[in-house]
């Protein structure tokens, strides 16, 4: 689906992670719900690119619209 991000049992735990980084896609988005800017992740993370921060926005619906729901009763 995305050729920047990658998921590898044996990197991050398996956790979604920018392609050759060991930098969650979470981090990226968190930094970003925080308000911080793209120069600003830029500057705390050298070896990602405009490129990566966009495929990391790309990558975030695909995971939201495939997210599956249970329901637990509490009764």
């Amino acid at each position: 689906m995305n050729d920047r991000i990658e998921i590898n049992p044996r990197v991050c735990e398996g956790q979604p992670v920018v392609k050759g980084t060991r930098i969650p896609v979470t981090a990226v988005l968190d930094q970003l719900g925080e308000g911080e800017s793209s120069d600003s992740i830029l500057r705390g993370y050298p070896e990602l690119s405009r490129t990566d921060i966009q495929a990391v926005l790309d990558y975030a619906p695909h995971c939201v619209l495939h997210t599956e729901v249970a329901s637990f009763s509490t009764t």
